[in-house]
């Protein structure tokens, strides 16, 4: 896909707006308090009761965080109090066993993704615990058919530590570099030096972990073209498996932690485009592949794999290589995706605790997605998976007339199809090398629910 990667800046600045990253269809503004508990029990027993049940996955939330990450817009709770995490590894294990009571022993769990706050803020031996209690509740799959993932915030970990996390069964690894140069680390309070990173890298490959990646951001305070290529130029030294560079939104009227950013040490938009730029040129230029959204991977990655063989997938933690499983959220505000449905638990600790004492589930909000919601999805995670649609596969599978019911749609493509964005022929769609990078405006003409709102979504660019 590196060949098919183009940056045309014009183009880049005219479609840069507001818009979802569709990692669901619908979007969370859809999901409603009428959702609950109940509705999701309903939901957990049609997946089992579907000819053939989909494999499980789990997102589980550890909110906890030493410091405060000014740029972050997670979900978290700033404390060096250990005692709140082990108290909430204690209900979190109580609601993994209320979820390993739904669904059939038969099914095998083969996808589990750490995410935060930071997950490494428990001890490898609170860990240890938490494997088990979800090996017991939803019966891990065989080895090799496992996608374990954890996040790690590199100031965190030893590279002794990370042997023990490899023996407890996670096989991929994501760390949080950001920026490597000291000015910019020092303007969002996340200091962290490179020979740190480049000492954990070695380890996880030493470690054989299956998956390395590395997540930075660009539009962060104080960064440069120049300050970013050298981090870029470290970065690339070290050769991840996966590079996932995000655009830093920068919403302080929504998220009280990037008000501590000064104003004045922000860059000006049009850096954003420059950043992004040199982004494309020196990971296509390294021999990277675009995977889709911020994903770069090497050409012997499952990822790229994964997107040149038709099987790549997308789900809420982005994109994946496995099937397509029934997801379950585990702890405060975590999402899942079980059967026709959407859920989220609830924001507080202590609503969690309280619906956990009297042994109900904390989701606090949901949806039920209709037929037309779920042709919608299809379509759109068809796009931004593969780049291309195949009207005559759409109509089979919904019983459709593509071209009548998605009129409106298509009519909205008639401008980026002007602009060398999209191609439509009578029977498929297919995504140019120009509309690459804008394959989220591409999803926007197919949301039903669109109502573009400049507070609410980052910029699709």
């Amino acid at each position: 896909m590196q060949d098919e990667l183009l940056f045309d800046r014009a183009l880049v600045e005219k479609y840069d707006r507001p818009g979802p990253r569709y990692t669901s269809y619908p979007t969370a503004p859809q999901f409603h308090a009428a959702f609950a508990e109940d509705e999701y029990r309903a939901a957990a027993a049609r997946s089992n009761g579907a000819a053939a049940p989909k494999p499980l996955s789990a997102y589980v939330h550890i909110p906890f965080c030493e410091s405060l990450c000014y740029y972050c817009a997670c979900n978290k709770i700033i404390t060096r109090n250990r005692e709140r995490a082990a108290e909430y590894l204690d209900w979190l294990k109580h609601e993994i066993r209320l979820q390993g009571e739904l669904f059939d022993d038969t099914r095998r769990m083969t996808q589990l993704h750490l995410g935060g706050g930071t997950p490494t803020y428990l001890s490898n031996d609170q860990l240890a615990e938490l494997m088990s209690v979800l090996d017991d509740a939803f019966h891990f799959a065989a080895p090799e058919e496992r996608e374990f993932s954890l996040e790690v915030d590199p100031r965190t970990v030893t590279p002794e530590q990370l042997y023990e996390l490899r023996a407890l069964g996670f096989n991929r690894l994501s760390f949080g570099v950001q920026d490597f140069d000291p000015e910019v680390q020092k303007a969002v309070n996340r200091e962290q030096s490179e020979e740190q990173v480049v000492g954990l890298m070695e380890a996880a490959r030493d470690a054989e972990y299956e998956s390395i990646s590395v997540d930075l951001i660009y539009g962060l305070p104080l960064q440069t073209v120049a300050s970013f290529d050298a981090t870029l130029d470290k970065i690339l030294a070290l050769r991840p498996g996966r590079i996932a560079t995000y655009s830093y939104a920068h919403l302080p009227s929504l998220f009280k932690a990037q008000r501590m950013i000064r104003n004045e040490d922000m860059p000006p938009p049009e850096r954003k485009l420059e950043l992004l730029e040199l982004i494309i040129r020196r990971l296509t230029a390294a021999g990277y592949v675009y995977i889709g959204m911020d994903h770069f991977a090497l050409p012997d990655d499952e990822l790229a794999l994964a997107r040149d063989n038709g099987t790549l997938q997308r789900n809420f933690q982005g994109y994946s290589t496995h099937a397509d499983c029934d997801l379950i959220g585990l702890g405060v505000t975590a999402i899942g995706k079980i059967d026709d449905t959407y859920s989220q638990n609830v924001k507080e600790t202590a609503q969690y605790q309280h619906r956990l004492e009297s042994e109900r589930l904390p989701v606090m909000r949901g949806y039920r997605l209709s037929d037309d919601d779920c042709l919608r999805r299809d379509v759109i995670t068809t796009l931004m998976c593969h780049g291309r649609l195949d009207f005559a596969a759409v109509e089979a599978a919904h019983g459709i007339d593509f071209t009548t019911y998605f009129a409106d749609a298509l009519e909205a493509l008639g401008e980026m199809q002007a602009d060398g964005l999209v191609e439509v022929s009578p029977h498929r769609l297919d995504v140019r090398p120009a509309g690459q990078l804008m394959m989220r405006n591409l999803a926007m003409a197919f949301d039903a629910y669109l109502k573009p709102e400049e507070g609410r979504y980052s910029r699709t660019v």
